[in-house]
Parts: structure tokens; sequence; C-alpha cells
């Protein structure tokens, strides 16, 4: 059992935890060796600047930025990766790329191009909007219990999509909640699925059967399915009369 719990820990939080070693040992490369690699991040709307939509997510100005951001990623990674297994990594792409291609795009940069921005930030943003909404399209309450988990550790997070704080990239959190809201959506019949009861889909079987009768019927049936119409006969009625011809 122990070991069971071992492996399935490994499972869920490897790719999260390569993703963190990389960006930690890009991080002091570049202290060490004063590479400049923030050169790489994504500058809107230039050519140099597209290299950021491959390796912005791994860059980071600080070690408190790269710190702050491990936590959440390890976090929303394994959650991601556990509860959504099947469709893990293309949700991880398509957030990865989606966030990218957008904030090169739409991102703040000034004449000179100099601005770049960089961080792990729209990945989180994706992912923590992604696991919210996911549990709430699905309607999937196990999953609509980790939207509440989410909320409740990174509802906080939504406050750094507005132009609040300078020298923030609040444009990587937007353009990255909306990819993962998009991804949601995109992947709702996908991957784990709310239960289906029999009754959900079952149509009414019971057939009311109607009889015609000329005599009454005793209102005490044993088939309640079937309902009597009693037609009186009317008082001159007579028998036909043989017509020959």
């Amino acid at each position: 059992m122990k070991n069971f719990l071992v492996k399935q820990l490994f499972k869920i939080s490897f790719f999260p935890l390569c993703f963190l070693l990389l960006a930690w040992i890009l991080f002091f490369i570049d202290q060490h060796y004063h590479l400049n690699l923030i050169d790489l991040g994504t500058s809107a709307r230039t050519v140099n600047g597209l290299s950021g939509i491959i390796f912005s997510p791994f860059l980071h100005g600080n070690l408190e930025h790269l710190a702050s951001n491990s936590v959440p990623i390890l976090v929303l990674g394994m959650l991601t990766f556990y509860f959504y297994k099947p469709i893990a990594w293309p949700v991880f792409l398509w957030i990865y790329f989606i966030a990218g291609i957008w904030l090169w795009i739409g991102g703040r940069n000034n004449d000179e191009g100099n601005i770049h921005h960089i961080g792990a930030s729209g990945l989180i943003y994706g992912a923590a909007t992604f696991l919210f909404f996911s549990g709430v399209f699905r309607k999937h309450k196990p999953l609509m219990v980790v939207s509440t988990l989410v909320l409740f550790l990174y509802g906080s997070l939504m406050w750094g999509i507005f132009p609040l704080m300078p020298g923030v990239s609040w444009e990587a959190h937007l353009f990255g909640a909306v990819a993962g809201v998009l991804v949601a959506y995109n992947y709702r019949k996908e991957g784990p699925q709310r239960k289906a009861y029999d009754w959900e889909n079952e149509e009414d079987d019971d057939e009311t059967i109607y009889i015609e009768s000329e005599e009454p019927i005793n209102p005490t049936q044993e088939n309640p399915s079937v309902t009597y119409h009693f037609i009186p006969k009317p008082n001159n009625e007579q028998p036909p009369l043989d017509k020959n011809i």
C-alpha cells in the first residue's frame, strides 16, 4: 500500500517537479553567469519577443518571484494530473500556448520593445481557472469540491488580472485565466464525468390503455395503468333491421 501511494504521488508530481527543476536551474545559471536570460521573455509584437511564448514561463526576475510561483505550480499541477489524468497533458499545452500567444499579441510594450513579460504566473492562473470551472461545467460533486478548494487557496489571485500593481504583468494573468476557462469548457465532456443514473435517462414506460366498454366497470382495478371509458347505450336503441332487396 505504501509503495502504491508513493508511486501515485510520483506520477502526479513528476511534471510539476520537472518544470520547477528546469526553472530553478535556469535561474541559478543566469545568476551565476549573468546571461540576462530575461531577454528571452515575451516582448509583445516584436520578432525577438516570439521566443517568450516558449521560454517566458521558465524565467523569473529574482528569487522571491521564482519561490512565490513554485508552490502554486506544484499544487495546481498535482491536482490537474491527479483528477484529470487522461487530459492533463493537452490541457497544459493548450493553456501554455494560448496564454503565451495572446500575451505576445496583447501585452504591454514601449516604442523600443524593451518590456519583457516573464514568469509562470500565466500558467498558474490558467491551471487555477481550469480546475475551478472544469468542476462547475461537469457538475461533478468530487470535482466541485476541488473547485471550492482552489477558490479557497487561490481565489485572491483573481485580483491579479487587473492593472493594480505596477511592474506586474497583469496581462499574463488575464490571458492565462481566460485560457483556463476556455480549455475547461472545451474538455468538459472528456476526462472524469459525473455518474449518470438510470432514472435520469429513463423515459416513462407506463402506457395508459383506454378500453371502451358498454357496461359500467368496477372502479377497483388491479392495473392502475388501464383507464376504462363507460359508453352507455341509448334508451331508444333498436337492433338493426335486415333489408332484403
